[in-house]
Parts: structure tokens; sequence; C-alpha cells
């Protein structure tokens, strides 16, 4: 894969990586949730994908080779990270091209900001994991977290400086969000090469701290790109009550339910699918 850096808003630049089949239009652009770097999808997969598309792989701010920030409040919100995602967009699209964006649980909401103000850029949206409009702030009709995700929750931070001992914070973290399904080898990769990667692995937390900005669950009825939403019936963290509802709110949205799957990027059993699914042949 080929790394770039693009410019966005004051400054900053987010850091992507480039590959795949280039004779194919319309490239797949993989974005991962809060506090994640791109190196959340496996290079196994993300070579799949490339062997069948063009693919863009977004480290968002505060992740892997992206502008990093000090302090405890970042410098910027949730709309700002939609900004830059639609900054990338324009930087990697070639005319006449839109984007086919699969966005991972925040990354899903960052893809709905962007289909929604931005509609000539994005080909299709693939929403994984995700909640209809500000993640955690409007969907009080949908369940919360699980209890037995609550209680696992709250690990006290690794030293930072131990590359190792924060490989296995990260797959601790992780566990909980897969309940049914953990594949530790795969997630201590990813793990492994969000570490190798990143500039700075804990400034990856200001993601949490982002003031949300403004609602826009009552727009979704207004998406018109085509949508799939693909959602694990085991995710502990936005239920499979959150998927349903997306799909209702989403005109022509299509439902892709994952049997034994928990919250975020697919485990390698549901890869053949999910890659057959975003490359457009399924």
């Amino acid at each position: 894969m080929h790394e770039r850096a693009v410019v966005v808003g004051g400054g900053s630049h987010v850091g992507v990586r480039t590959g795949g089949v280039t004779d194919v239009p319309d490239p797949v652009v993989l974005v991962p949730g809060a506090g994640c770097s791109g190196d959340a999808f496996h290079v196994d997969l993300v070579d799949a994908l490339a062997a069948r598309r063009h693919v863009v792989v977004v480290d968002p701010r505060d992740t892997g080779r992206s502008t990093t920030t000090t302090g405890d409040t970042p410098e910027y919100a949730l709309p700002d990270l939609a900004d830059d995602l639609t900054a990338v967009l324009r930087a990697v699209l070639r005319p006449g091209e839109r984007a086919h964006v699969v966005g991972v649980s925040t990354g899903g909401s960052l893809g709905q900001v962007v289909a929604l103000d931005h509609p000539d850029l994005v080909a299709s949206l693939t929403l994984v994991s995700a909640t209809p409009g500000v993640p955690g702030l409007e969907a009080p009709d949908l369940p919360g977290p699980t209890a037995a995700l609550s209680a696992a929750s709250g690990l006290p931070d690794p030293d930072w400086a131990d590359d190792d001992a924060v490989v296995d914070w990260m797959v601790e973290v992780e566990r909980p969000y897969r309940p049914t399904v953990f594949d530790e080898d795969d997630v201590r990769a990813t793990a492994r090469a969000t570490v190798d990667r990143s500039t700075d692995p804990s400034a990856a937390a200001h993601h949490y701290a982002a003031a949300p900005g403004p609602p826009w669950r009552h727009r979704l009825g207004d998406l018109r790109v085509p949508v799939t939403i693909v959602h694990g019936d085991d995710d502990p963290f936005f239920p499979l009550a959150h998927a349903h509802a997306l799909a209702a709110e989403i005109p022509g949205a299509r439902l892709v339910v994952l049997p034994g799957s928990g919250h975020g990027v697919p485990v390698r059993r549901h890869w053949p699918a999910f890659v057959a699914l975003v490359a457009g042949e399924a």
C-alpha cells in the first residue's frame, strides 16, 4: 500500500494508504471507528478487497500517521472529522469518480454525515456496527450497551512507552466487544500494526472527548445513495435494534445481519461475504 498525507482543516493532515486494482473506477474507502486507526482493518482483509477494487484506508486524526494532539480536550469536534473525510475523498477521487464508503461504528457516523452533505462524492455507503445519528446521543429509544460490556470496561491505561504492554491492553479492551467469537490472533495482529504505525497510540483517546456537533438522525430519510447496513447479532455496544432503526429510517437500505458477530470490523469467518458485499459482488 502507498502512504500519503492529505491536508485538512487547520493545517492538520490525515494519513491514508492506497492500493489495489486501479482500472476499476470508484474506490472503496475504509473508515475505522472511534479510537482506531486504519489498522483496525486486518491486512488480510484489506488485501482481499484490494484484489478486487482500488482501496483507500483512512487514519482519522490522532491515529496512525495522522496529526496528533496533546492535552485532555481535542481541538476538533465530530463535524471536523467528517470534514476530514470529505477532504480525503476530494483528494483521492479521480474526475468523475465517487467513493464506496465503508464506515465502522463512529466511522459509519462520519459516513452518514458525508453522504448527507456531499452525495456527489459517495457512490454507496456501508454502515458496520453503526447507530442512527450522533453516537450515544440520538438513540434514547434504542438499547444501550449491555451490562456485561459495561462491567468489562474501565481497564487502566498501559505504560504508553512499552509497546508490548500497549498491544496487550488493546487486545483486552477489544475482547468484551466480541462476546461470541474472539479471534485473539487477528485482534493481536491489528493491535501490533496499530502500535507499529502510530505516532502516538495514546492520542486516539481524544476521539471520545470530541464534541458531538449538531444532530442529524432526523435527516437520515434524505439519504439518496445506496446504503447497506452490516451488523452483528451479538453486538454488545450498539445492539441489533440500532441496525433495524437505521434500516427503517434510510430509504431503500439493505440490512445484512452477521450471526455470532459482535461490534466492529467483522471477524475472519465473515470476510468472504463482507468482501463480496463491499466489492459489489453480492
